[in-house]
């Protein structure tokens, strides 16, 4: 088994040492040793934090993450959670893609104002019902 050095890992995570420590501090990552001042990591910490990143991009929490790893740091996912957030990234998916037709249907619309569109009016209109809530951008049906 080859050792990986603090300053190996950042360089193959593209993670720096800072953020090393700290998840070490937090206990999401374990080094193995040191070699003077100079943590020492087993070559899986490479896929630990390649995990991490990925809960992180998917929304999850530093603390959820770390409940996604086993006593031994191996990984013991929650199927069901993980279901649950992609469904939501879907959602997330869906609304977006819709504020962006919308986006682009503001920009491209050939009403001389947009004032004249229906289209944008019927947006402004459900965005001014909505008030400080979210607008559901899954209703809308921009073409």
């Amino acid at each position: 088994m080859k050792i990986l050095d603090i300053g190996e890992v950042s360089q193959k995570a593209k993670i720096p040492a800072s953020t090393l420590r700290y998840y070490e501090e937090i206990g999401l990552i374990s080094s193995i040793g040191r070699h003077g001042l100079r943590r020492q990591f087993a070559p899986d910490v490479l896929l630990q934090l390649a995990l991490i990143s990925m809960g992180k991009s998917a929304g999850f929490s530093l603390k959820e993450i770390s409940g996604m790893f086993g006593r031994d740091g191996k990984p013991d996912l929650p199927r069901e959670e993980l279901q649950d957030r992609a469904d939501d990234l879907d959602r997330q998916i869906r609304e977006l893609s819709a504020l962006r037709d919308t986006l682009r249907h503001v920009a491209d619309c050939p009403a001389p104002s947009h004032l004249e569109c229906p289209t944008f009016r019927r947006l402004v209109g459900i965005m001014g019902k909505r008030g400080a809530k979210k607008a559901d951008l899954r209703v809308l049906n921009v073409t």
